[in-house]
């Protein structure tokens, strides 16, 4: 028995779901977001909510139920409040600068690195050293986070890099004399 499953995911004022087809639909304040529904998995859209449960007593269907119920959180999630990561940048000379669609990063290489944003993402910079990604799809905010990052991952002596906000990074020790 899924413990997560169990729970009705609650639709916040504002916000209301639909089903059409094999597509749940969120629509809220935010936006509108789709989950493409498993045939294992049976939805139910109440007062109280979303309920999601399986539909057979198969292992696949046990298997998807927790995650399928999360799925539909984080629609809901979304579409009412948004998701936010925020990177740090620590390194002498290293910052970001958001233009447009587009993020200029200094990270030490001969040139800048330009990141095109995607469509529905939202990148700011409330100074040179933070970068603020925010968005109604939780995938797509941190798939757009990991490759920020990626261009400049935190080293384990000094510590520069792009690391997210709250990260601890394992410090090694220098060499010895």
């Amino acid at each position: 028995m899924s413990r997560i499953g169990k729970r009705p995911v609650p639709l916040p004022s504002g916000v209301s779901a639909s089903t059409e087809g094999q597509t749940l639909s969120v629509k809220g304040p935010k936006g509108t977001l789709q989950l493409q529904m498993r045939d294992e998995i049976r939805y139910d859209i109440s007062d109280e909510g979303i309920s999601v449960q399986p539909a057979n007593e198969t292992k696949a269907a046990r298997a998807f139920w927790g995650m399928q119920r999360t799925l539909v959180q984080n629609l809901v999630t979304g579409v009412s409040d948004g998701f936010t990561k925020v990177l740090e940048i620590s390194g002498v000379g290293y910052r970001a600068q958001a233009q447009g669609k587009n993020l200029r990063l200094q990270l030490g290489y001969s040139h800048d690195v330009n990141f095109p944003v995607p469509e529905g993402v939202e990148v700011k910079t409330p100074d040179q050293t933070t970068v603020e990604i925010s968005g109604i799809d939780k995938q797509k905010v941190g798939q757009v986070a990991a490759e920020i990052r990626r261009w400049r991952k935190p080293e384990p002596y000094k510590g520069k890099g792009i690391k997210y906000r709250g990260e601890f990074i394992f410090r090694k020790e220098g060499k010895k004399k």
